[in-house]
C-alpha cells in the first residue's frame, strides 16, 4: 500500500462494485491515480508496465493468458489495455467461477473494440477516475457537501467560509489534480508535473493510443488552441482555423484525428449542451463545451504561470471554470450524477446543468469574484422562470423545475440569497 495515501472520493464505488461484480475496469487518464487507488483494495497485482516483466508477460498473453489471472483476489492487471486478450480471459474467468471481486482492471487509454470478443456486459463493470478534486487535496475544507444540498433543499450555508485565497486557488488550478504534484517538496516542482504531462502526450501519448505516428509540434499546437477556446462552444472548424492563424499547417482530417486519439486518452473531457425543449431547436446552442480533464492541462499548453494568471484574472476565469467542471464531476459521480450546460441565442445560460439519476438536478454558474454574482444569479432566475412559463403552457408535458440554483465562486463565503439563490466558493465544496 502507498504511504502517503489521499482517500479518493472513487474509493467508496470501487468497494462497492467489487463486492457486486466478477470484475471493475478503471478508466481514466495517466497519473491521476487509477493504479494506487487499486492497490489499496487488490490482494495481488499484474504490472504490464513493468520493464523487466513485460516482454513476458506479452508473450504469456499470447499463449496462455489465463496463467497472468493467477494470484490472490481481488487481483490488480494494471494497464490490461497493452495486452488486450485479457480482457477476455477475464470474462471467461468470470463466466466459470461465478464469484465476485474477482479482478481490478486499470486502462489509460481506450481499446479498439474488433481487439476483444465480448463486451463484458454483466460481468465487468466500468468506472471512471479523473485528477484529485480540491477536497480530496485538501485544499477544500467540505463543509458544503453536494449530496446534503440535494437531500435538504434548505440547508443552512450562510456564514460558512473558505479559507482558498484567490493565490492559492490559481496555484491549486496550475498544479492540477495530479498525486504526485502533492509530493513535491517545492512550488515550483509541483508545478513541473503538469509541463511534464503534456509533453509525455505530445511525444508519446497520443501516437501510442492507436499506434499512428503524430507530430509533437501539430499536437501541441492542438493543444494550445484548444485551451484557448476552453469553457466555450467554439468548433472545432474555429480551432482549426486557430490553429493555422498561427502558422501550423494542419488539415481538417489530421485536427479530427489527433482530437479523436486525445479522447481516447483522456486529455479532453468536454460537456454537451442541455437542450430540453423550452426553445426551439434552432434557438439552443448545442455543441460541446470544450474542457480538459484537468484545468493544468490547459495552464501548461498555453505556458502560463500562476505569476501570469494572478495578473490576468479574465483569463483565469476560464480555467476556473474548468477546475469547477473537474470537481463537479468528481463530486456528482458519486451521486449518479451527469454534467452538461444550457446556452441560447438569447443570451440565457447555465454554465453547468447537474442532473442526479433520480430526476433532481441543479442550475449553476461559475464566477471568480463577489461583482459578477449579481449577474450569475439573474441568469439562473430567468432559465428557472422559462421552465415555468413552459409548464404553464405544456401542461401535458411538463418539465421538472430546477431543485437548486447554485453560483459556485472563488471568494470565501458561503450564503442563500433572498431568491433561493445559493453562493458557494468552491473551496467549501465535497461530494
Amino acid at each position: 500500500m502507498a504511504t502517503h495515501y489521499l482517500p479518493r472520493i472513487i474509493d467508496r464505488e470501487l468497494a462497492d462494485q467489487i463486492e457486486a461484480m466478477g470484475a471493475v475496469l478503471i478508466i481514466g487518464p495517466k497519473w491521476c491515480g487509477k493504479t494506487t487507488s487499486a492497490m489499496q483494495q487488490a490482494k495481488s497485482v499484474l504490472k504490464m508496465q513493468d520493464p523487466d516483466k513485460t516482454a513476458a508477460y506479452l508473450a504469456t498473453a499470447q499463449t496462455k493468458p489465463s496463467l497472468l489471472l493467477i494470484g490472490d483476489n481481488p487481483r490488480l492487471i494494471d494497464e490490461w489495455q497493452m495486452a488486450p486478450v485479457l480482457w477476455d480471459a477475464v470474462r471467461t474467468a468470470v463466466d466459470e467461477r461465478g464469484e465476485q471481486g474477482l479482478f481490478i482492471l486499470t486502462g489509460s487509454t481506450t481499446v479498439d473494440h474488433t481487439k476483444i470478443m465480448h463486451t463484458g456486459t454483466g460481468r465487468i463493470s466500468r468506472m471512471m477516475m479523473r485528477p484529485m478534486s480540491l477536497f480530496e487535496s485538501n485544499e477544500s475544507n467540505g463543509k458544503i457537501s453536494l449530496r446534503s444540498l440535494f437531500n435538504d433543499l434548505n440547508m443552512d450555508i450562510d456564514g460558512i467560509q473558505s479559507s482558498l485565497s484567490i493565490e492559492k486557488l490559481i496555484f491549486s488550478a496550475c498544479r492540477g489534480g495530479w498525486p504526485s504534484s502533492l509530493i513535491k517538496k517545492s512550488d515550483k516542482g509541483s508545478l513541473f508535473v503538469a509541463y511534464s504531462y503534456v509533453d509525455s502526450i505530445c511525444e508519446s501519448d497520443v501516437s501510442t493510443v492507436d499506434g499512428i505516428k503524430k507530430e509533437p509540434r501539430k499536437v501541441r499546437a492542438l493543444l494550445k488552441s484548444y485551451a484557448r477556446n476552453i469553457a466555450t462552444s467554439a468548433s472545432n472548424i474555429t480551432v482549426l482555423r486557430d490553429i493555422n492563424a498561427n502558422h501550423d499547417d494542419m488539415v481538417e482530417s489530421t485536427m479530427y484525428s489527433y482530437l479523436d486519439a486525445l479522447n481516447r486518452i483522456f486529455v479532453i473531457d468536454d460537456i454537451p449542451a442541455w437542450s430540453p425543449s423550452i426553445r426551439s431547436k434552432t434557438a439552443i446552442r448545442g455543441k460541446n463545451k470544450k474542457l480538459f480533464i484537468d484545468p493544468s492541462i490547459a495552464v501548461a499548453a498555453l505556458g502560463l504561470s500562476p505569476g501570469v494568471l494572478l495578473q490576468d484574472l479574465n483569463t483565469f476565469g476560464f480555467i476556473f471554470e474548468n477546475l469547477c467542471v473537474r470537481d463537479l464531476k468528481v463530486y456528482s459521480n458519486a451521486l449518479g450524477g451527469q454534467i452538461s450546460y444550457y446556452s441560447d441565442r438569447f443570451g440565457l445560460e447555465a454554465d453547468a446543468v447537474l442532473h442526479l439519476n433520480d430526476g433532481k438536478y441543479a442550475l449553476i454558474e461559475f464566477k471568480l469574484g463577489s461583482r459578477d454574482i449579481e449577474e450569475a444569479a439573474k441568469h439562473l432566475l430567468q432559465l428557472k422562470a422559462l421552465i415555468i412559463k413552459y409548464n404553464q403552457d405544456h401542461q401535458h408535458s411538463r418539465l421538472r423545475e430546477p431543485d437548486l440554483l447554485i453560483v459556485i465562486t472563488g471568494g470565501e463565503l458561503a450564503y442563500t440569497r433572498k431568491d433561493g439563490v445559493k453562493i458557494i466558493p468552491i473551496g467549501c465544496m465535497k461530494d
